[in-house]
């Protein structure tokens, strides 16, 4: 069944240069599949057996089934949709330089490894907001031309630059866009891709994004790479998992794409945000279930926070754990950390192991180094908010947070393929610590 999911994962990414274009095409994915899309600015009537998506921001997508207004548990799963990038600042971000230039200013957007984004292609996508005849509207713009680049300085200028460079993102990180002749042009290229008015733009959401594609490569083409594998890979497998799925009508599976998570998460879309509960709550009470009832289907509940994983390094091993060193094609990572950066514990370890034998896909498993710190997911900011047993898992890979990634080909399907058997079960809280998936 995931035969060609690596494939058809680097064309999605392809089409999601940003966390927008990322949920437009998680949308229309849904639709295609019955899903019908939910508003939350209006009453919502809910039908057993019905298959329904809700959008927060354009950006964070929610999509969940009703196989019976009487679910004992809720059966969730989560990813984010946003990469580490930069941001254009406001829709006139044109710099003169040396009186032969026009550059863009821009600032850091997430913990990107600044580097690779030097010398080579890259454009501009996101979000515009468009004004006309006093209505508001939105619309996507993806700039499908290489439009800019990052120079570095050259090495007879700066002969330390092998030597742990150390990048200024006001200075260093500036695209060029044009020569000076370019100085009014940045907004009207936008609205021209776009195919509006550039008077029409009211304000914008853009960022870079590099224009290298995906490819699978390798001796046996064992690895691909890409942009935004970090966390899209893991977005796209548990939506794969989520809709190829059997019915189970003593749970609720929610499939969940929060914005935001590589700055902290606090925003209204992010995994910090009301969405969750908003979108619980709301599906409680068009099914009749009492606030009490929906709090215990919610703590009968199992959740998986999804956020790629470090695979060990093959020029740098010792930064990884001694005895824990995750490979990519070798299965699903588990991540742990004792100061609960990530929410596993023995519980939800023990239940998503289980998960995974009955799908025949291999786990690992992920702790730092004890001198080191890591990084944080979305995991434990969503249980502050709905609390359940939760573990965190990843797919591993290396160059987390470059804008071109890599990962192994066999990873992706072993998450679908776990993913689909995890929303065909439920779990039941049998108390004193005794669970069951059936």
């Amino acid at each position: 069944m995931y035969e060609n999911i690596t494939s058809e994962l680097i064309a999605f990414l392809a089409g999601a240069p940003t966390a927008f274009h990322a949920v437009a095409e998680e949308r229309e994915i849904l639709a295609a599949a019955g899903y019908t899309e939910l508003s939350e600015g209006r009453p919502w009537k809910l039908e057993e057996g019905g298959k329904y998506f809700v959008c927060r921001n354009e950006s964070s997508l929610i999509a969940f089934r009703v196989p019976s207004f009487g679910f004992g548990s809720l059966m969730m799963a989560a990813a984010h949709s946003d990469s580490p990038t930069f941001r254009i600042k406001g829709e006139h971000p044109e710099m003169e330089a040396c009186g032969a230039y026009t550059r863009l200013n821009v600032e850091k957007y997430g913990g990107a490894i600044m580097a690779p984004w030097l010398d080579r292609p890259l454009s501009v996508a996101g979000r515009l907001i468009l004004k006309k005849e006093g209505r508001f509207t939105t619309k996507l713009v993806k700039v499908d031309r290489d439009l800019v680049l990052i120079p570095n300085l050259a090495i007879h200028m700066n002969h330390d630059i092998n030597d742990a460079k150390k990048f200024n993102a006001q200075v260093d990180m500036l695209p060029l866009f044009g020569d000076e002749e370019a100085k009014e042009g940045f907004l009207k290229t936008i609205a021209a891709e776009a195919g509006v008015e550039a008077s029409e733009i009211a304000a914008a959401d853009l960022y870079l994004y590099s224009r290298v594609p995906g490819t699978v490569w390798g001796a046996k083409g064992e690895y691909f790479s890409s942009g935004r594998l970090d966390d899209l890979q893991c977005g796209y497998a548990l939506l794969r998992g989520f809709l190829d799925a059997a019915e189970n009508k003593a749970s609720l599976p929610v499939y969940c794409l929060f914005d935001n998570e590589e700055v902290g998460s606090g925003t209204k879309q992010g995994a910090d945000s009301t969405f969750l509960t908003d979108v619980l709550t709301r599906i409680a009470a068009a099914a009749g279930r009492t606030p009490e009832e929906l709090k215990a289907a919610i703590a009968a509940g199992f959740m998986i926070s999804a956020d790629n994983a470090h695979a060990i390094h093959p020029n740098q091993p010792e930064k990884a754990d001694p005895l824990n060193q995750p490979k990519m094609n070798k299965g699903i990572v588990i991540k742990y950390h004792a100061g609960q950066k990530y929410t596993t514990d023995s519980v939800s370890a023990a239940l998503f192991k289980e998960v995974c034998a009955r799908a025949d896909v291999p786990v690992q498993e992920f702790f730092n180094r004890s001198d080191m710190s890591g990084g944080t997911t979305l995991g434990n900011i969503a249980n502050s908010h709905v609390s359940l047993n939760t573990v965190d898992i990843g797919l591993p890979q290396l160059a987390m947070h470059s804008p071109y990634e890599t990962a192994g080909t066999a990873d992706t399907a072993y998450l679908a393929r776990a993913l689909k058997e995890f929303y065909s079960l439920a779990l039941t809280d049998e108390g004193q610590g005794c669970y069951t998936l059936k």
